[in-house]
């Protein structure tokens, strides 16, 4: 078994000279027994990943009983016409055409709804995403696909640690650390290491809960 990850930057992996930038799918590999092919890529949405052809490529490669993990929102809240889709239309005919794309090969696919965006008013977390993890809830429900929740799972996490302790878990920087960033950087959407391995480990877990890994 094999397990191909398609998302966005927040799942993608990250080269040495990116750091400190880890994706939670860059992770995930470390902490299971199974291997990650994580075909995550920075920028894409759920319908420009499907116009580049990365699913089509994962096609020739994805065999019965491997797992196709699904998780794409941030992308597709974007006013670029090229990236962005409507929650309960258009996103939802491209994550089915990732559900029917497993389910023909006999592979398995598993929806993810996002991780949150670190908003903070005060001490209280904002929402984030809309009604998109709402559409990916339903989707899943409508067509018996495996679901973690891990936009509700990261929102909790999030909520339980506070707002000073969970940003070191973005990509929240200091000047003068990183080659990448010399003048720091305040993101609350991206994960440093930290941040990922939390992601990680609840995908990790939710996966061994469901029986699939």
């Amino acid at each position: 078994m094999k397990i191909y990850i398609c998302g966005d930057s927040t799942a993608a992996s990250y080269s040495q000279e990116e750091a400190p930038m880890v994706g939670w799918g860059q992770v995930l590999g470390e902490i299971i027994d199974v291997p990650v092919e994580n075909r995550a890529m920075a920028g894409r949405s759920s319908k420009s990943y499907l116009a580049e052809g990365r699913l089509q490529k994962i096609e020739t490669e994805i065999e019965p009983g491997d797992l196709l993990l699904i998780q794409f929102t941030h992308n597709d809240t974007s006013d670029l016409v090229w990236r962005h889709t409507d929650p309960w239309t258009s996103f939802l005919h491209c994550l089915s055409i990732y559900v029917d794309t497993a389910r023909q090969n006999q592979a398995v696919p598993v929806l993810l709804t996002p991780i949150c965006v670190r908003s903070w008013e005060g001490d209280v977390l904002q929402e984030s995403h809309g009604v998109y993890p709402d559409a990916v809830r339903h989707l899943a429900l409508e067509r018996n696909v495996p679901l973690i929740d891990l936009y509700q799972e990261s929102t909790q996490y999030l909520r339980k640690i506070g707002e000073e302790a969970s940003r070191k878990l973005y990509m929240n920087v200091e000047k003068g650390i990183y080659p990448r960033y010399p003048d720091g950087q305040t993101d609350n959407t991206h994960t440093q290491r930290a941040g990922a391995e939390a992601w990680a480990g609840i995908v990790a877990e939710k996966l061994k809960a469901l029986g699939l890994i």
